[in-house]
C-alpha cells in the first residue's frame, strides 16, 4: 500500500511539522481497521499526534482509503481550531475520495510527477511538500 498526500495536505503536514512516520502509522492504522470514524463513502478521520506529544490534543486528518488501494491524506486540521467537517465538506471528500480511488498507476504516477499528490516516506523526516 502506497501513502500519499494531496498537494493542500502537504502544505499542511509542513506547517504543523507532522513526521512522514506519525503520517505513516496513522494511514496503517485505517488500513488495520483501527480508525476513530468511518465517515462513510471510504473517508475516515483519524488522529495524528502533535510532534513530542499524544493524539487526543493533536490533528484530526481526513483518509481517504479502500481496501487493496492505496491510502490518500486529503485533509488536515487542529482539534483546538476545528471540531470536525460539515456536511457539505464531507460530501466534498466523499467525491475526491471516489476520484483519487480510482486513479490507474499510470495516472498516479502522472499526478507524482507534476506534483499534485506526494508519497509519504516511512522515515522521520519532517514532511516537505
Amino acid at each position: 500500500m502506497t501513502v500519499l498526500m494531496t498537494k493542500a495536505f502537504a502544505r499542511f503536514a509542513r506547517k504543523a511539522k507532522l513526521t512522514s512516520a506519525s503520517l505513516a502509522t496513522a494511514a496503517a492504522d485505517v488500513a488495520a481497521g483501527a480508525f476513530d470514524a468511518d465517515l462513510g463513502g471510504y473517508v475516515y478521520k483519524q488522529r495524528v499526534a502533535r510532534p513530542g506529544k499524544g493524539k487526543s490534543g493533536g490533528f484530526r486528518a481526513i483518509i481517504l482509503f479502500k481496501i487493496g488501494g492505496h491510502s490518500f491524506f486529503a485533509h488536515g486540521f487542529a482539534k483546538n481550531e476545528k471540531a470536525n467537517i460539515n456536511a457539505r465538506e464531507l460530501t466534498a471528500l466523499k467525491k475526491l475520495a471516489e476520484t483519487l480511488l480510482g486513479l490507474s498507476e499510470a495516472e498516479i504516477e502522472k499526478a507524482l510527477g507534476a506534483g499534485e499528490l506526494i508519497e509519504v516516506e516511512d522515515d522521520d523526516e519532517t514532511q516537505e511538500g
